[in-house]
C-alpha cells in the first residue's frame, strides 16, 4: 500500500518564527525565506535571526556600498545583489543558508545570476556583512560563525563593515581555505584580488569624503565618477585646443602686424630717398 502524501499547510497555519526554531530546510524554503517581518537565516535545521545594525554602522555601509558601485559601473566584471538574498553552504559538517548583507558574483563565475531568482544557487565572490552589534551571539555570528562558513564554502573575500574600526575586517581566502587579514599598503590602502582594481583607503571609512572629491584622488581616481573625469578631460582637451587656435591666431595677426610694419618702413624709407633726390635735382619718379 503506497503512502498517502498530505497537503502541506498554508502560511497563515504554519508557526510563528523565532530565534532558535527548529525547521526543516525545506519549510525554510517554502515558508520562513519570505514573508515575514525579521529576516531569518537557517542554520544547520535551525532558524536564525539575522542581526540589525546601527545608524552610523549603515552610513559606513552605505559610502563602501557607493564605491562599489562606482567601481562596477566604471568596470563591469561582476554583478551586485543585496536584499539580503539567501546562498546554501553545503559544509563538511553542516549545511547552511545565509543571508549576507551585500554580495557580488564575478562574470567567470560559474554559478551566474538571474534575472528573476530569489535566492543565489552558486556561492558568492565576495559577502559583505554590516556587523550587527545588538547582542554578543549576534556579533559573533557575523564575526566568528560566518568567517569560519564563508572561508569553508569559498567565499573568496569577506569584509565586515562596522561604525568602530576595531570590528572592521578585510578577508580574503588562503590557499589553505582559511580567511587572512588582506594586506595594508602604506597610506592604509587595501586593494581586492576578487575585483582588481577596487581599491580604498581606511581612514576614508570614517571621513565618508563625498564621491566628487574622489576624482582627482590617486587612490579612486581609477573608477569614481569614471564618465565625468573623461568629460572634463574632453572639456579640458577642448579648451587646450581654443588656446592652441587662439595662439595660432595671435602669432598669425602679429605677423601681419611685422609685415604691416615693414611696409610702413619700406615707404618711410622710399620718400626720404624720394626728398634727398629732389633736393639734388633729380626727379625720383624719372625712369633712367
Amino acid at each position: 500500500m503506497s503512502a498517502v502524501l498530505l497537503p502541506r499547510p498554508p502560511l497563515a497555519e504554519m508557526p510563528e518564527p523565532y530565534d532558535g526554531m527548529p525547521v526543516s530546510e525545506a519549510d525554510y524554503w517554502e515558508f520562513y525565506y519570505l514573508g515575514h517581518e525579521v529576516t531569518y537565516e537557517w542554520n544547520n535545521g535551525v532558524l536564525e535571526e539575522k542581526g540589525v545594525s546601527d545608524y552610523l554602522t549603515f552610513r559606513v555601509y552605505d559610502w563602501f556600498i557607493q564605491l562599489l558601485t562606482e567601481f562596477l559601473h566604471a568596470h563591469p566584471i561582476a554583478d551586485r545583489v543585496g536584499l539580503e538574498m539567501g546562498f546554501r553552504l553545503a559544509l563538511p559538517s553542516k549545511v547552511v543558508i545565509r543571508r549576507p548583507d551585500y554580495g557580488v558574483v564575478r562574470h567567470d563565475n560559474p554559478a551566474p545570476l538571474t534575472g528573476l531568482a530569489q535566492s543565489y544557487r552558486g556561492i558568492f565572490d565576495l559577502c559583505i556583512e554590516g556587523v550587527s552589534t545588538s547582542s554578543k551571539a549576534m556579533q559573533e555570528r557575523d564575526t566568528v560563525v560566518k568567517k569560519g562558513e564563508y572561508a569553508a564554502g569559498g567565499v573568496r573575500e569577506y569584509y565586515l563593515l562596522h561604525r568602530s574600526p576595531k570590528l572592521r575586517q578585510f578577508y580574503q581566502l588562503s590557499a589553505r581555505g582559511v580567511y587572512e587579514p588582506m594586506p595594508v599598503a602604506p597610506g592604509g590602502i587595501i586593494q581586492s584580488t576578487v575585483l582588481p582594481g577596487l581599491q580604498w583607503r581606511l581612514d576614508d571609512l570614517d571621513r565618508q569624503p563625498l564621491l566628487p572629491t574622489l576624482m582627482t584622488d590617486p587612490v579612486y581616481q581609477g573608477y569614481v565618477r569614471l564618465e565625468y573625469q573623461q568629460e572634463r578631460q574632453r572639456a579640458e582637451q577642448a579648451e587646450q585646443r581654443m588656446q592652441q587656435e587662439r595662439q595660432r591666431a595671435e602669432q598669425a595677426e602679429q605677423g601681419m602686424q611685422q609685415e604691416r610694419q615693414r611696409a610702413e618702413q619700406e615707404r618711410q624709407r622710399a620718400e626720404r630717398l624720394a626728398v634727398q633726390l629732389r633736393a639734388l635735382g633729380i626727379d625720383p619718379n624719372r625712369a633712367d
